[in-house]
């Protein structure tokens, strides 16, 4: 299963509307926990996400509404007796910060969280989802996105295996070794298969329009990103490191993206219907406007 658990999509201020930020991403085997605000570990109740879900948590940066719900969910893990390592992504810039949240208060602590700060841009993470990137964004305290990306597989086509004669344990053999031999001939697995793109992921938070997050956007089968003001206030936006909805439909039509979702609203809009509108008008992709507790799938592969 591939899909986005939205926990929380409120910046700055948690309101009756909206919970602060918290954003968990199933992939497969793997559980990444991004920016969790105040109010997290609740959420994950609500939405059907238990502690031992989480593999990976990744902050972008410290301010509250991206990091508050650092403490509960850190000692939930071992509370729960989660029995896996917990990988724990920040910028290295903030570790005060991070020794804080971690140990905010008094707890047994059982479970295995491994720090692995970012200094800099650059590849964080090889495993089985494939790799996990982290660039620097313009924000007034430093700031990190996160990238996803799952290398390159390959179709398999019936009717070709059954041209070249290709059988039962036969199929396997050749996708593990790329050639066997068949009827006397040698089989490629190219003669047989085509090639599957790997699926990416974006995950853009507090910034100003830069290339980078160009960079993290390109090519996502799922972009989600930071839309906290409406076009109305792009100075604002500027002032205070932030997205309009506008601009994050423009990197999605730029980059490539299949699926947009907008999310880390301002207090001041009820309305989130002109979030989309304003999207719908420089995206012509699918748009998702994000809301408290929704599931947003993967897009199938191509």
């Amino acid at each position: 299963m591939r899909e986005l658990v939205v926990l929380g999509t409120g910046s700055q201020v948690p309101s009756r509307e909206r919970t602060q930020n918290g954003y968990f991403l199933r992939w497969d085997d793997e559980g990444f926990l991004f920016d969790p605000g105040e109010g997290t570990q609740r959420q994950m109740i609500f939405a059907g996400v238990s502690a031992g879900a989480i593999t990976r948590l990744c902050v972008t940066h410290f301010h509250g509404d991206h990091c508050l719900g650092v403490p509960g969910v850190v000692q939930r893990l071992s509370l729960d007796g989660v029995p896996h390592p917990v990988h724990a992504h920040y910028p290295a810039s903030g570790q005060t910060y991070f020794d804080r949240l971690r140990y905010a208060a008094s707890f047994f602590e059982g479970a295995e969280l491994l720090e692995e700060p970012v200094e800099e841009d650059g590849l964080l993470s090889v495993g089985s989802f494939g790799q996990l990137w982290a660039r620097r964004l313009e924000h007034p305290i430093e700031s990190f996105g996160y990238q996803l990306i799952e290398p390159d597989g390959r179709r398999m086509l019936p009717a070709r295996l059954a041209e070249y004669g290709v059988t039962g344990p036969d199929v396997g053999r050749l996708q593990r070794t790329g050639t066997i031999e068949v009827g006397g001939r040698t089989v490629r697995i190219e003669d047989v298969s085509e090639v599957r793109r790997g699926q990416r992921f974006a995950f853009v938070m507090d910034t100003r329009l830069c290339e980078n997050v160009l960079r993290l956007a390109a090519d996502a089968d799922l972009l989600v990103i930071e839309s906290t003001y409406l076009s109305a206030e792009a100075e604002l936006a500027r002032r205070f490191g932030h997205l309009t909805a506008r601009q994050a439909a423009r990197v999605a039509a730029e980059c490539g993206v299949r699926k947009l979702v907008l999310t880390h609203f301002s207090q001041r809009y009820l309305e989130p219907a002109r979030f989309y509108e304003e999207a719908a008008e420089e995206f012509s992709g699918e748009v998702v406007v994000a809301s408290d507790l929704s599931r947003i799938s993967v897009p199938t592969r191509r």
